[in-house]
C-alpha cells in the first residue's frame, strides 16, 4: 500500500486578524440590535398611523351627523316649521349639533395627535434605518481585511460602524 502524506503549513498567527474578526463579532451584534430596533418602530409607525385613521374616520361620522342635523334644520325652515313640534325638533337639533361639533373637534384633536405621534416614531425608525445601514458597511468593510490584508479596510469600518452606532443611539433619545 502507497502511503499518503499530508503536508500542513502551519500559517503565522495573526494578532490582528483575530482582532478584526472579534471587531466585525461585535459590530455584527450592533447590526443585529439596530435592525431589531428599526423593525420594531416601523411595526409601531404602522400601528399608530392605522389608529390615527381610525381617529380620523371617527371625526368623519361626527360631521356627517353634524351636516344631517343641518340639512334637518334647513328642510325644517324651508318647510314651514312654524308648530311648537316643529320648533321642539328644532332646538332638538340644535343641542345635538352642540354635542356633535363638540365631539368632532375632540376627535379631530385626538386624530391630529395620533398623527404626529406616528410621524415621531417614523423619525426614530429612519434614525435606526440610516445607522443599521452604516452598521451594515462597516461590518463589510471591516471584513475585507480577510481579502485584502489592507488595514485601510478595518480603520473605514470602524469608522463606518461608530457612526453607525451613535446614529441609531440618537434615534432613542428623540
Amino acid at each position: 500500500m502507497a502511503e499518503l502524506e499530508v503536508h500542513t503549513e502551519v500559517e503565522s498567527s495573526d494578532s490582528f486578524g483575530k482582532t478584526i474578526g472579534i471587531a466585525a463579532s461585535v459590530i455584527a451584534v450592533f447590526l443585529a440590535v439596530a435592525t431589531i430596533v428599526s423593525h420594531r418602530a416601523h411595526t409601531q409607525a404602522v400601528l399608530m398611523k392605522s389608529d390615527a385613521n381610525d381617529k380620523w374616520s371617527y371625526y368623519q361620522s361626527k360631521r356627517i351627523k353634524f351636516h344631517s342635523l343641518e340639512l334637518g334644520e334647513d328642510l325644517m325652515n324651508v318647510l314651514g316649521g312654524k308648530s311648537a313640534d316643529a320648533q321642539k325638533m328644532l332646538e332638538k337639533y340644535a343641542a345635538e349639533k352642540k354635542k356633535y361639533a363638540h365631539d368632532s373637534d375632540v376627535a379631530q384633536d385626538d386624530a391630529k395627535a395620533q398623527d404626529a405621534e406616528a410621524s415621531h416614531v417614523e423619525d426614530r425608525a429612519l434614525r435606526y434605518d440610516f445607522g443599521e445601514g452604516l452598521l451594515e458597511i462597516g461590518l463589510v468593510l471591516t471584513s475585507l481585511y480577510f481579502i485584502s490584508r489592507s488595514k485601510l479596510f478595518p480603520v473605514m469600518g470602524g469608522i463606518s460602524a461608530v457612526a453607525g452606532i451613535a446614529i441609531a443611539v440618537s434615534g432613542l433619545l428623540m
